[in-house]
């Protein structure tokens, strides 16, 4: 039988898959933003959600902009453009399969694929350059080692010699800046900046060999007049701990070497079968396409456009976002590439790391203070687009209509199918051969209780129950929250398996129950494998088989499970809500805040790194926490879900019959839900959740408190809460911390029963 439906909007024809994120894809990002393909998903898979503007770096390092100035957040200009943000490395293309490989996840299908990853340093090919060298390229790479860096150079007593190795416009511009920097960090500690000395080495003639003379001229005054070295003609062969060699066998001191030269291709492109330049480089034609698969396309600095070579600027990866998006526009659309021809010319904006730039272009220079701020402005404009991003709206986030990418015969049967009205009851669920595909190739965990299951599949699972054992029963089932199918299965098998371990039980089996919205076959058969693949390999690291299930199409993706555990018999051994016991000690295992920060991230509220850490903390099993709990003493425990914290505390205190405090201070909160709460950004089941208010006691004296929406935030795979003996919670915090649950807390104590109907205490 039919039911009438209206469709959502039509799902994904077409997937262009942009690995890296590099200036040339947050451009294609934008523009795919501004006018999205009908029927075409676009997925960046990216290592770091913060992608660092190369024109601003040294600014960075000299200390004129913070953090937040120079990088662009991924995750969130991805969600504004609609696309998937995948969180991983990409280590491989298979190119029959049509898929990328990924270090950490199953591979990603695509129709189209562009690379923008940028350049990595060649290291291997100097002796000890890899060991004793902090490489700037990757560029996205170069925050964390710049941190290690300056911490070494404030804290290295006495004189300290730092070597540049790399004489173009980067090494120099980034020597000034640190020089910079670091002489200013030195003095505010007392310290005097002349116990710096600093070094520029290059192979080359000259310094900054592809600008004009006058603008050479005016660095090479600079570095002068600042006291650095300039070794020309010198190329670095070795490099041991303090010192480098220089081809003609002379040894240099250094204490601290950056390495700004010999920046190549990702070795992993030497596995495919991509035509590359002698230094690893994707070759491109003039529509920024591979001659060697033509579903390929490369830009920025990976790329070297075989019939118009250029200096690896970042003023030329900026350009191509525009001519790029076009043409994999036209590429799904089965219209013409267009080419792309970059200019002869360019302007380059050097700083001098002391708010001074010297413009370059052609024969032109010119410098001073003003040209810095010329650079500033240029800069800020361009971040702008890229972070200044408006609000989304009901409007922004409806799905296209129709679609016209190009689909041969059979896609184009499976389209219309996709969008027709579909059927209800069992005709809604998935097709059979879609499933099995999806399904072949998951490995659940086996267990000898599983008589009848996914290894040999009947109408229902058998499982025996061993003896002396009881059975604990859950189930847990909502929509994604996210757009990574197998990250999201990740976090829905941690939130069904965390009341069996609130409960002190083994877990023993699972069934799923899934929806997935409807569209072309290969696309829906890839969503249910990642999803399901992400879920099984947490149920088999919590050794919980996985034994069947049911999956149907949906407006959304959603995914639950029923999952089955084991406890002793007997009664008493479960951990129930109701043990709390006055003067124990209340700990919390995970850091809350999910509510708001997913709430936050879909009105592009949140920054990427908050979403990542609250994705790590959800990720993260609360198997060990549970038996850690167990071992010191705990006598009542909960998982942390919808409710959140204050009424999964009702739920203990009311059937313990005692009252408990709640220290706001010490609650362990994920990054940016304090910020987010404070914007007014809270979960729609946060209302429901206030109304259990009224078991405050005197809530007028901390509605105001920053922290005291929190208590209502609802959690998914949150930590666990559990009482302790107060003299035993020191040795536990030390244990879950030791097991990798670093913000685990006491946050609070049980209290003897008050007369007040109010039982919950606030402090802090």
């Amino acid at each position: 039988m039919q039911q009438p439906q209206q469709p959502q909007g039509l799902q994904a024809l077409r997937d262009i898959v942009l690995v890296g994120g590099g200036h040339t894809h947050v451009g294609v990002l934008k523009r795919f933003a501004m006018k999205p393909e009908p029927g075409v998903r676009l997925t960046l898979i990216c290592r770091d959600t913060h992608t660092p503007y190369s024109g601003m770096l040294p600014g960075y390092v000299a200390g004129h902009y913070t953090y937040d100035d120079v990088h662009i957040d991924l995750r969130r200009l991805a969600e504004y453009a609609g696309a998937r943000f995948f969180s991983d490395e990409v280590i491989g293309i298979d190119h029959a399969a049509r898929t990328v490989l990924c270090r950490s996840r199953p591979p990603v299908p695509y129709d189209w694929m562009s690379i923008n990853i940028g350049s990595t340093p060649r290291v291997e090919a100097v002796s000890g350059a890899g060991e004793h060298a902090v490489p700037v390229k990757p560029i996205h790479q170069f925050n964390d080692r710049w941190q290690t860096l300056l911490r070494r150079l404030e804290e290295h007593a006495g004189r300290t010699r730092v070597a540049v190795v790399g004489g173009g416009a980067g090494g120099v511009e980034l020597l000034l800046a640190m020089q910079y920097r670091l002489g200013r960090e030195l003095a505010a500690r007392g310290r005097d900046p002349a116990e710096l000395s600093f070094a520029l080495f290059t192979r080359g003639e000259q310094i900054l060999p592809t600008h004009n003379a006058r603008v050479r001229a005016q660095f090479r005054d600079t570095l002068a007049r600042r006291g650095v070295e300039v070794h020309t003609a010198t190329e670095v062969v070795d490099v041991e701990a303090g010192r480098l060699q220089a081809a003609d066998g002379t040894w240099h001191p250094a204490d601290e070497i950056v390495w700004v030269t010999n920046a190549g291709g990702a070795a992993w492109l030497r596995g495919t079968r991509l035509a590359l330049d002698d230094d690893g480089f994707i070759e491109v034609d003039d529509t920024l396409r591979s001659p060697s698969d033509p579903r390929i396309f490369a830009a920025g600095d990976i790329a070297r456009q075989v019939n118009h070579p250029r200096e690896k600027a970042g003023v030329f990866a900026v350009r191509q976002g525009r001519p790029l998006a076009d043409n994999l526009r036209a590429a799904v659309t089965g219209r013409p590439l267009a080419p792309y021809r970059p200019q002869a010319r360019w302007l380059a904006l050097i700083s001098t790391g002391d708010r001074h730039a010297v413009a370059s272009r052609g024969g032109l220079c010119l410098a001073g203070d003003w040209v810095w701020r010329w650079k500033d402005g240029i800069d800020r404009r361009f971040m702008a687009r890229f972070n200044d991003l408006p609000p989304m709206d009901e409007n922004t986030m409806k799905a296209p209509a129709h679609s016209r990418v190009v689909l041969d015969e059979e896609e184009n049967a499976q389209a219309i199918s996709a969008i027709a009205m579909r059927c209800g009851g069992c005709g809604a669920k998935v097709g059979a051969s879609v499933l099995s595909r999806a399904l072949s190739t998951l490995e659940p965990v086996a267990r000898e209780e599983v008589l009848v299951g996914l290894h040999a599949p009947d109408d229902a699972a058998v499982v025996r129950v061993p003896p002396g054992k009881d059975m604990v029963h859950t189930i847990d089932f909502f929509r994604a929250f996210i757009d990574d199918p197998y990250v999201f299965g990740q976090v829905a098998a941690n939130h069904a398996l965390g009341d069996i371990f609130a409960m002190g039980a083994e877990a023993q089996t699972a069934t799923a129950v899934a929806t997935v919205p409807q569209g072309l076959e290969a696309k829906v058969e890839d969503t249910v494998y990642q999803m399901m693949r992400g879920a099984v390999e947490v149920l088999n690291e919590a050794g919980c088989a996985l034994v069947g299930g049911h999956t149907g199409e949906g407006s959304e993706l959603a995914l639950g499970f029923a999952v089955n555990g084991l406890i002793d018999a007997g009664g008493d051994s479960a951990l129930t809500k109701g043990g709390l016991r006055p003067g124990q000690a209340l700990i919390l295992t995970k850091p809350i805040g999910t509510g708001t920060l997913f709430a936050a991230h879909a009105r592009l509220g949140a920054r990427g790194r908050w979403i990542d850490a609250a994705l790590a903390s959800m990720c993260q099993s609360s198997r060990q926490a549970a038996s850690c709990l167990r071992e010191h003493g705990a006598t009542a425990c909960t998982d942390l879900t919808g409710f959140g914290l204050l009424g999964h505390l009702v739920e203990m205190t009311r059937p313990s019959g005692v009252d408990a405090e709640l220290d706001l201070a010490a609650l362990p909160l994920l990054e940016g839900a304090e910020e987010t709460v404070a914007a007014g950004i809270l979960s729609s089941l946060q209302p429901a959740n206030v109304r259990l208010r009224r078991a405050i006691r005197d809530q007028a004296d901390w509605v105001e408190h920053p922290r005291y929406p929190l208590l209502f935030d609802p959690q998914t795979a949150g930590g666990l809460l559990a009482s302790v003996p107060a003299e035993r919670a020191e040795a536990c915090l030390e244990a879950l911390h030791a097991l990798g649950y670093a913000r685990a807390s006491v946050i609070g104590r049980v209290l003897d029963p008050g007369e007040a109907l109010e039982p919950i205490h606030l402090t802090g």
